[in-house]
């Protein structure tokens, strides 16, 4: 018995000095000492994160403030583009990346996601004269539709599965494609339901077709997270969870998303 209980107390001994010498994971842990979190975004999708005047603003930008500061760090914004939002992701520029990322497999295969949120649909965003003549999914997909895209993005996949038949150009600039449907240089722009939205409240030339009854299913927004540091993607799951029960998600809605 008393072999068994020195055994015993010598497993115990090991665990809590195990315990003590834990440490953060290495992307934690660098967070934590350099005080920065390192932020990813296009910064062209109104209203989740928009570039104006050199500063960013929209329902994204306020909720990671607001993690950061859960952290006691500060955001560190690193511009990117649709285009090169995964291969920056995996040439590890930033911790995070948002700005109306859709949630999908093909990105969590190399990524994870904080929790999702910003519930949505691809709709067109049209001229308001023009509410009569897209009516159907089948009436984007003509040969006299002109459908202007942004590369990169879950906008473009639709638009290339889509609409085959309609005369499809790119502009690289997603924030400037509302005003060239507006001044007539287009026709349609595909787009998730909270930005059509914001552009056809900014500009009356504009309307949204397919609110009621998106073009897609339903899907949701996220936050992109690098994947190779478990206590990293725990942690910032937790500050989730904290900054939600507390209700200051809620209010972010509320303030850019009603």
């Amino acid at each position: 018995m008393r072999v068994k209980s020195r055994l015993v107390l010598a497993i115990f001994i090991v665990c809590v000095l195990a315990l003590q010498d834990a440490e953060a994971g290495d992307r934690l842990n660098r967070i934590l000492e350099s005080k920065v979190l390192r932020v990813g975004t296009p910064g062209d999708y109104r209203p989740l994160a928009m570039l104006e005047d050199g500063k960013y603003e929209g329902f994204d930008v306020d909720v990671i403030a607001l993690i950061a500061k859960e952290l006691g760090v500060k955001v560190e914004f690193v511009p990117t583009s649709w285009p090169k939002l995964m291969e920056d992701h995996k040439a590890d520029k930033f911790d995070i990346s948002l700005g109306g990322i859709t949630r999908n497999v093909a990105r969590m295969v190399v990524a994870d996601f904080l929790p999702p949120c910003a519930p949505f649909g691809k709709v067109a965003l049209i001229r308001a004269e023009d509410k009569g003549k897209f009516t159907t999914p089948e009436s984007l997909n003509q040969p006299d539709v002109r459908v202007i895209k942004n590369p990169g993005g879950t906008n473009e996949k639709y638009v290339d599965a889509n609409l085959t038949k309609a005369k499809v150009t790119v502009h690289e600039n997603n924030a400037e494609i509302p005003g060239l449907i507006a001044e007539g240089k287009g026709d349609v722009m595909i787009t998730d339901t909270y930005e059509a939205l914001v552009y056809s409240k900014k500009d009356n030339r504009l309307a949204v077709a397919f609110v009621e009854h998106p073009l897609t299913p339903l899907a949701f927004k996220g936050y992109m997270l690098q994947n190779d540091d478990p206590d990293y993607v725990r942690v910032m799951k937790f500050v989730w969870g904290e900054i939600q029960l507390r209700g200051e998600l809620k209010a972010a809605e509320d303030k850019w998303l009603k």
